[in-house]
């Protein structure tokens, strides 16, 4: 068995790694690079293997920087099928949809301004690449293996980290035996609401593991909340609304959870709340199909709190008219939008508007990634350009991060420490920075070996 790291090694997008196990080729996720606009471009670039030469795709969950390049695989000749959890196949066609028609709408704007004589923008993929690639998924269900290519069997284990989120544990019958590679996907903090905690592995022969947060230990989540608590009182008197950057799928839901589970002591009757996301209220609807993947604390609150997804002044805003009614309200107003790094969506337009009042509070509760709008504000910023406009920040900025869907430091070495024989771990999905920490960390705790992937490195198994 050998891997090849292909995207995700060295950052945090872009997850993408190949597999040759028992004659066969696969791909443990495909997903977008992310990040400032020359990062986006790399998202054109030739892949490091021909796409016709893979046999199949095994996803971990349906963020867009593990699933958003699945339509130009498809595109470029890859025809195998692609395997994920149930509950990631019903949000992959709501992520890849809505990217396909942001690319589309992009190159449209993009081909306005180009003069005659100079070749159209093309985007990366369309409504109907997608299409295609819903039709080659294929659904499986967490802790039941599946013989996915003959000698390789898959089985998904719950990571916490999103709905439908899976760590994959590959076994391949090799000429010298069995060979079992870990792929950890990300992996949610123990106690995340609504989701179940990360389950272990067994055991492994290699760990392909995330390092998002390597480097970090999060704050408590109570600690969390309670300034969840302080940032709204703090905006509700200084007159102002409060922008919260979401990603459609958990973040967003969570963050209903938190309003309804705190409905009382956040008084949050007093605010009129909008989700402007159509992508997040699909979101919420696949949600509702799946309480059955839900957590024991999370059912309780379904039953005994208002519903999280039915507050009683919650609004969905599906059409650009309703979204541009927002504008109206200049306080009293929770706006929670996407995209959550800022670099596009609704969330930009909100932004334009209240960013350069002193009573308005942004709220940050999700990783942001170099480049991206989110981060130059999350570094204080004095000012930053969107739609072409210099807007002098005078909004109050607030990085709240103990929401994350990452789990930190301690969370890391504590779900490795199940693994009953201490296997050999190459680190995938962090910034340098972060997996060094991690890496420091691993080595002094278990004493294993530790790499960090780097584009085009290779590992035995």
């Amino acid at each position: 068995m050998r891997v090849r790291f292909h995207g995700a090694a060295g950052e945090v997008t872009g997850s993408c790694h190949e597999v040759e196990a028992a004659g066969h080729r696969l791909l443990l996720d495909c997903g977008m690079i992310q990040g400032s606009d020359e990062d986006e471009r790399r998202n054109f670039d030739a892949f490091g293997f021909d796409a016709a030469s893979i046999d199949a795709v095994v996803l971990s969950h349906a963020h867009i920087d593990h699933c958003g390049r699945l339509p130009l695989l498809v595109k470029r000749g890859f025809g195998g099928p692609i395997w994920t959890q149930a509950a990631t196949a019903d949000l992959l066609r709501i992520m890849l949809e809505d990217a396909a028609s942001l690319a589309e709408m992009d190159a449209q704007q993009d081909n306005k301004h180009r003069r005659g004589g100079h070749a159209q923008h093309k985007p990366l993929f369309t409504r109907a690449d997608v299409g295609q690639v819903l039709r080659q998924v294929r659904a499986m269900e967490y802790d039941a293996p599946e013989e996915i290519l003959a000698g390789i069997t898959v089985t998904l284990r719950d990571a916490g980290h999103i709905l439908g989120s899976a760590s994959v544990e590959l076994r391949a019958r090799e000429p010298g035996g069995e060979k079992v590679l870990v792929f950890s996907g990300d992996l949610g903090p123990k106690g995340t609401p609504i989701l179940r905690d990360p389950a272990p592995v067994p055991r492994a022969d290699l760990l392909l593991m995330e390092s998002t947060y390597g480097g970090r230990k999060h704050r408590e989540r109570a600690a969390t909340l309670s300034e969840i608590g302080e940032v709204l009182e703090s905006a509700r008197q200084a007159g102002g609304n409060v922008l919260i950057p979401a990603f459609a799928v958990g973040r967003s839901q969570e963050l209903l959870y938190w309003f309804a589970r705190y409905w009382d002591e956040w008084k949050l009757s007093r605010w009129k709340i909008f989700l402007d996301s159509p992508m997040a209220t699909k979101v919420v609807e696949v949600y509702d199909r799946h309480e059955p993947l839900f957590d024991a604390a999370a059912q309780k609150v379904w039953r005994e709190r208002p519903h999280p997804f039915r507050l009683p002044n919650l609004k969905f805003t599906a059409d650009t008219d309703q979204s541009r009614g927002i504008n109206a309200h200049e306080r009293g107003a929770i706006i929670i939008a996407g995209s959550g790094m800022c670099n596009g969506g609704r969330i930009r337009h909100h932004l334009r508007q209240n960013l350069g009042r002193k009573q308005a509070h942004v709220m940050f509760v999700g990783y942001q990634a170099q480049g991206t709008l989110g981060r130059r504000l999350v570094d204080r910023a004095r000012e930053v350009r969107i739609f072409g406009e210099e807007i002098h920040v005078r909004a109050q900025i607030h990085t709240v991060g103990g929401l994350s869907a990452h789990t930190d430091q301690p969370g890391l070495l504590a779900w490795y420490g199940q693994v009953e024989n201490r296997p050999p771990v190459v680190l995938v999905h962090g910034e340098d920075d972060a997996r060094e920490a991690l890496a420091t960390a691993m080595r002094g705790k278990f004493g294993n070996q530790v790499l960090l992937a780097r584009p085009g490195m290779e590992r035995e198994v």
